[in-house]
């Protein structure tokens, strides 16, 4: 009887350390943050500080468009939220273990997205190009002629030409543009 009593308040006890270290993670890793439409989110990961900035100086980072408006799903609640629970946990693994690339690329998935998206926010344009698709674009596919994506053409929208960690090697942050 007394060792049951012994194991039940050693349980308790570890359950409580592992609560106030799960929360204490919670509090350094900003999680809370993930939950907004905030861009500074992105960049409580180091790693994102060049996607940030050139962000920051586009049309799209000037205009208050934010990252969530270009990457993940706008059709619907669940879906956004499941979205952003795969990017996050994808982004955490692969920052924990540091197994992305310097430039980092974006997924099949987050690719499919933006396009959507892209053609969405600008949608006034794309029905035009829709209207001569026989001349620059055809819209027959899920995805511009030949499997191009709108960012082919606009390559420095809105993240400029050249990104990747060594495009900035010795930032370690960065400064607000207001």
């Amino acid at each position: 009887m007394k060792n049951r009593s012994i194991f039940k308040t050693v349980s308790i006890l570890l359950f409580i350390v592992a609560l106030i270290f799960f929360v204490y993670m919670a509090y350094i890793a900003k999680a809370w943050s993930y939950l907004s439409k905030d861009p500074q989110a992105c960049i409580n990961c180091h790693v994102m500080n060049t996607q940030y900035a050139t962000w920051q100086h586009s049309a799209h980072g000037v205009a208050g468009v934010t990252c969530v408006e270009c990457h993940l799903p706008t059709d619907g609640f669940i879906n956004k939220y499941k979205a952003k629970a795969i990017d996050g946990w994808n982004h955490t693994i692969a920052f924990t273990f540091d197994t992305y690339e310097h430039a980092m690329k974006i997924s099949e998935d987050g690719a499919r997205r933006v396009q959507n998206n892209c053609i969405s926010c600008h949608s006034s344009l794309t029905s035009g190009l829709g209207k001569n698709a026989d001349m620059y674009h055809n819209f027959e596919s899920d995805y511009v002629e030949n499997g191009r994506k709108c960012w082919d053409c606009h390559k420095g929208t809105p993240h400029g030409k050249v990104r990747g960690l060594t495009t900035t090697p010795h930032n370690l942050g960065v400064k607000e543009v207001k």
